[in-house]
């Protein structure tokens, strides 16, 4: 596979945190014509420190685990920072969706492999740099395959943080379902099975027009081909999978699933951690996280990763 790389510039800048230094440096990967703005925060100090790359999850999520009036929790920029206290570099950057100047470069749709690539970018750009260690892919939500897609031999820890186990249309109907009703579960099953088996739907209920317009057509069927906990088989580096038990999105099911597909895995389940990362202790506040960055990331998840990266 071949990249392009058309520009790379970074700005460097120093701030104290903790009474650790952490250098900052703002950086623009480049994926053909798609723009890959991203931070890279790591500790100064003269030891190589290992280097985590985050893969966010669905939507427009901005390096920061921000998406516009929808989500404004921080949590990947938290989880960032609380990992470079222990000494571990991280690289998190705008999904191609978030970045405005690649829309004209999306509006035929794209595939899920075009997210792996970018993660590819990603890998290939750190790989010699001798201030990192070993490279760590940690995939959240979606990005958990995403990360397990893009996983090559300069990749040496792979982390699955509330990863689904299931192909996506299986996940999608189940949970539409649940939301909406058995009728509209029926019929969503129905579009995703026209999908895989022809390639295409032709003709859309005109209530889920948003969802499967033909853009997300070509992305679903692209998406819903893979199935997590068959994936997971093949790997053979050090492996942790990640879940919270006040996670609405992701059950603790589903990372079970993966680790009993391969039992050579790391399985942590993380009390009282919801799906953006943060501890929850009453349930109402469950849903009042995704909008402020207020509530704490969770230490237990902090603690969990940086055992699995420095033992």
């Amino acid at each position: 596979m071949t990249f392009k790389f058309i520009l790379f510039f970074n700005l460097i800048s120093l701030s104290v945190l903790a009474q650790n230094t952490i250098q900052t440096e703002e950086m623009f990967l480049f994926n053909d014509s798609i723009q890959l703005p991203g931070t890279l925060s790591y500790t100064k100090t003269s030891k190589a420190q290992p280097l985590v790359i985050f893969v966010h999850g669905s939507g427009n999520v901005d390096r920061n685990g921000n998406q516009g009036q929808f989500v404004n929790a921080n949590y990947i920029k938290q989880l960032s920072q609380a990992l470079n206290k222990n000494n571990i570099a991280v690289y998190r950057y705008d999904k191609r969706t978030a970045t405005q100047q690649n829309i004209k470069f999306l509006l035929k749709g794209i595939k899920i492999e075009a997210f792996v690539e970018d993660v590819q970018v990603a890998i290939t750009h750190f790989k010699d740099d001798k201030r990192f260690s070993e490279i760590i892919l940690l995939g959240h939500s979606q990005g958990a395959l995403v990360a397990m897609l893009a996983i090559t031999t300069d990749v040496k820890k792979y982390i699955s943080l509330a990863g689904p186990s299931r192909p996506i249309d299986e996940v999608m109907s189940s949970q539409l379902r649940a939301q909406s009703g058995d009728a509209t579960g029926k019929l969503i099953e129905a579009h995703f099975n026209e999908l895989k088996t022809t390639g295409t739907i032709a003709n859309v209920n005109p209530n889920l027009l948003n969802l499967f317009n033909p853009a997300n057509q070509i992305f679903f069927k692209s998406w819903m081909s893979y199935t997590p906990k068959e994936r997971i088989k093949t790997l053979t580096i050090p492996t942790l999978i990640l879940n919270g038990t006040k996670d609405l999105q992701v059950s603790t099911q589903a990372a079970t699933e993966l680790h009993n597909a391969n039992p050579k895995t790391t399985l942590v389940l993380i009390e009282n951690m919801n799906h953006v990362l943060k501890t929850i202790l009453n349930d109402t506040d469950n849903t009042a996280s995704y909008s402020s960055s207020k509530f704490p990331i969770s230490a237990k998840l902090v603690e969990e990763i940086t055992t699995f990266i420095t033992q």
